[in-house]
């Protein structure tokens, strides 16, 4: 039978625990059982003034950002809301029925004072990955790197063309603080310095933000998030934002790898990344420089389309420095003696080797060799040496390994877009990019602390 109607029953006094009602394998409660941050108000300590009225506890809004960007809530606004109404946010917060939301003022307030002043966002991040290196999660022996586009809070209706732009008639004074944090990036190796290719438009409201079109798609403006994880569990060590250009992002793995071996102690033995990071000087760099192998594919535009022979069909002689052809003719980088002895590269950081004329001129196989030119001249770049050492690993078991293991790093972009929201920034400005990144790449690595740490509070949920 149909049972009575459902009415509201008021009571003076209620029997109500909060931690009751957080289900058992809530990803928010896994989380609290490794989560630490007590350090933050220690980090803190110094930016606050020791007078006045008391402020809002910095833990707090570190606990509340971390629920945001956990469970994708993008809105500072929504989520003050929605730590108002859910009992399992309010928990984690350490916050009673009673107490009362931080405005979502509050925020931005600290966002672009303190908060920024002390860096205290990648102080967070930098203590929950050495969370997950004491714990076995992370062992820094291979670590891999990627970049991926995330589109900036800016639209091609207000922009400029590049033929217009001229940031030295910007007046700091009067310009939004986006617009500033453009002027005080321009010698970044990041940002201004990546490339002195100016974009093909450039935002009013955020100029930072590179115009892309690398999708593929309709172009737009954009940020590059930088990942250095570790492949043994795909723990994000290290995150850093970048022009959408292959030169900055190359650059910030750079900046990582040396960050992550001054702020934890770990030097990898060996790096694994796409096409993207084969250039010469890259290579060279991790050879040479830090003595990291380099699972990476080489970009070579050595070859020809035309049937003729090409580089790697000529023998190079290292201990005489020349090369070899088919016919075993010798190519030198001179002929004759100078009275002023010649070294060193060209301007394209290349060495050129050159055949006698008169050995092609009797060659049997010139036309299949150089059919228009008189003489045959072979082209090797002065980081060759590194460039032969990546090619040597490409042949290895190892470097199928870790081919594979690339896919770690394209996984954590897709949890961070899909799982996390962050397909698009609410933040403008370098520094924007920066904390939004920054905080996602936290609430990853909390999560995989939470489902992977020994003996935690396990959570069914988290993914």
């Amino acid at each position: 039978m149909m049972g009575p109607r459902q009415e509201a029953q008021s009571a003076l006094f209620y029997d109500f625990s909060i931690e009751g009602h957080v289900p058992t394998d809530h990803v928010l409660r896994a989380i609290d059982g490794v989560v630490d941050l007590s350090s933050v108000r220690t980090h803190l300590t110094e930016f606050y003034s020791f007078t006045g009225r008391p402020s809002i506890d910095p833990e707090l809004m570190m606990r509340m950002l971390l629920v945001g960007y956990v469970m994708g809530i993008r809105s500072e606004r929504r989520l003050c809301e929605e730590v108002h109404l859910n009992l399992a946010y309010r928990w984690f917060c350490k916050m009673d029925l009673s107490d009362p939301i931080p405005d979502h003022s509050t925020f931005s307030k600290n966002r672009h004072g303190r908060f920024r002043d002390s860096d205290v966002l990648r102080h967070v991040f930098e203590t929950v990955v050495a969370q997950c290196i004491e714990v076995g999660l992370a062992s820094g022996h291979r670590f891999a790197a990627d970049a991926s586009i995330i589109a900036a809070d800016a639209n091609r209706q207000k922009s400029t063309p590049k033929a217009d732009w001229n940031p030295e008639a910007i007046d700091p004074a009067d310009a939004p603080r986006a617009v500033r944090e453009y002027l005080d990036t321009l010698d970044d190796a990041a940002f201004g310095a990546a490339s002195p290719v100016v974009p093909k438009f450039i935002s009013h409201s955020d100029p930072a933000s590179q115009w892309t079109g690398a999708r593929g798609g309709p172009a737009y403006f954009a940020y590059s998030t930088n990942y250095l994880i570790d492949t043994d569990n795909a723990v994000i060590l290290d995150v850093e934002p970048s022009r959408s250009i292959r030169q900055a992002e190359v650059g910030v793995v750079r900046t990582m790898i040396d960050r992550v071996r001054k702020t934890h102690d770990l030097k990898p033995e060996r790096l694994i990344a796409d096409t993207a990071y084969g250039s010469g000087p890259m290579l060279d760099w991790l050879v040479e420089k830090r003595g990291i192998a380099p699972h990476i594919p080489v970009i070579d535009k050595s070859g020809r389309k035309d049937g003729t022979f090409e580089r790697a069909e000529f023998t190079f002689d290292a201990e005489n420095d020349l090369y070899i052809c088919s016919s075993g003719k010798e190519l030198r980088q001179y002929r004759r003696a100078f009275t002023k002895p010649r070294s060193g590269p060209n301007k394209d950081a290349t060495i050129r080797y050159r055949a006698r004329k008169s050995d092609c001129d009797e060659c049997q196989l010139k036309q299949r060799c150089t059919p228009k030119e008189p003489q045959r001249k072979v082209t090797r770049s002065i980081y060759e040496p590194s460039r032969d050492v990546a090619r040597a690993l490409s042949q290895t078991q190892q470097y199928a390994i870790s081919r594979k293991l690339r896919k770690k790093v394209e996984m954590s972009f897709a949890h961070l877009k899909r799982i996390h929201g962050l397909s698009r920034l609410r933040l403008r400005g370098p520094c924007g990019a920066h904390d939004e990144f920054i905080l996602a790449a936290t609430a990853q690595n909390l999560k995989k602390l939470a489902k992977l740490a020994p003996n935690p509070i396990r959570a069914n949920t988290v993914q």
